[in-house]
C-alpha cells in the first residue's frame, strides 16, 4: 500500500476515517478484502509472504503499512512487513507498546511506515531511517512512501478528499457504498504531478512522474486496491475495489464489522 490518508478524533461520528490506496506488482498473488481464519479480523492477504496491508479488528483494532522508497533496489529483509500488520491486529497489546517493541527488532523488515490504532490511541512507527515511532496527533495525517506527513503531491490531494467528504452531509447519513463515492474517486485519480512538486526518493524523474498520481496505472506493477475504512459507534465500515493491470477493474465489497460482539 502506497497512499494512505487518516482522519484521527476529527470527525463527531468517526474516531478513525482512512482513504488508502495499494501498489504492488500484478503478478504478486493476494487474496480480496474479507474475514481471516481468525473470523475476528478483515482484510486482504498477500498470498506470498502471507501478511497483509490493511486489517481491521472486530476487537477494535486496525494496522495498515506502506513500504519506504529510498532508491530503485530495496535490500532484501528476513521477514515481511506485512507481518507487522497481522501480529498487531490479531494481538491484544496497546499500540504504543506494540510500536515501542519494533525498535530492537526493526531493521530485520524491509523498509516500512507503520499505523497502529487500539480503539483508544493512533500510533506511528517506521524503521527508515531508523527506528523511530510516535503518537498520532488529532487531525487529517497522510502516510505515503517517506516521512509521515511529507508534502507529497498525491499525500495533500487525498488528505483534501477526506477533509471535504468528512465535511459534506454524506459523513452524517448511513454508511453506504454510494456515499463513498468522492473518496473512491479521489484515489482513482491518475493525474501526474507537475515536475517541480515531485519528490527525489532516488528513483529517477521518470519514475517519480508515474508514481505520482494517487492512482498508478501499469501494466506489470500499479495500484492494486483502493479501500476506504469508517470507524463509527459500535462498527467498522470496510470497502475495497480492486484492479488488474492498466487499472482494469476486478470487484469491489463492502463490509459492516460489528466491534465489541
Amino acid at each position: 500500500m502506497c497512499l494512505i490518508a487518516v482522519a484521527w478524533q476529527a470527525h463527531p461520528r468517526f474516531a478513525l476515517a482512512l482513504i488508502a490506496n495499494r501498489d504492488e506488482f500484478h503478478a504478486r498473488a493476494a487474496a480480496p478484502a474479507g474475514p481471516w481464519p481468525d473470523a475476528r479480523i478483515h482484510g486482504g492477504r498477500d498470498l506470498q509472504a502471507g501478511g497483509a496491508w490493511l486489517l481491521a479488528s472486530t476487537t477494535g483494532r486496525l494496522a495498515a503499512v506502506t513500504n519506504v522508497r529510498a532508491g530503485r533496489d530495496a535490500p532484501p529483509a528476513p521477514r515481511s512487513r506485512g507481518a507487522l500488520v497481522n501480529d498487531f491486529a490479531a494481538g491484544t497489546e496497546p499500540a504504543a507498546a506494540f510500536t515501542a517493541s519494533l525498535t530492537p527488532i526493526a531493521p530485520e523488515f524491509g523498509r516500512y511506515n507503520l499505523l497502529a490504532w487500539d480503539g483508544s490511541e493512533l500510533h506511528f512507527a517506521s524503521n527508515h531511517p531508523q527506528a523511530h515511532t510516535h503518537a498520532v496527533a488529532p487531525g487529517i495525517h497522510a502516510m505515503s512512501n517517506g516521512a509521515f506527513d511529507a508534502a507529497w503531491p498525491k499525500s495533500g490531494h487525498a488528505t483534501r478528499a477526506l477533509r471535504a467528504w468528512l465535511d459534506s452531509p454524506s459523513s452524517m447519513q448511513a454508511v453506504d457504498v454510494s456515499r463513498l463515492e468522492p473518496l473512491f474517486a479521489a484515489l482513482s485519480d491518475t493525474t501526474p504531478a507537475p515536475d517541480a512538486a515531485l519528490p527525489d526518493t532516488g528513483v529517477g524523474l521518470e519514475m517519480e512522474r508515474w508514481l505520482s498520481p494517487p492512482f498508478v496505472r501499469g501494466e506489470r506493477y500499479g495500484t492494486r486496491c483502493s479501500t476506504v475504512v469508517l470507524v463509527g459507534e459500535g462498527s467498522i465500515a470496510f470497502a475495497e475495489r480492486r484492479f488488474g493491470p492498466d487499472g482494469r477493474p476486478l470487484g469491489d465489497s463492502f463490509e459492516l464489522l460489528p466491534v465489541g460482539r
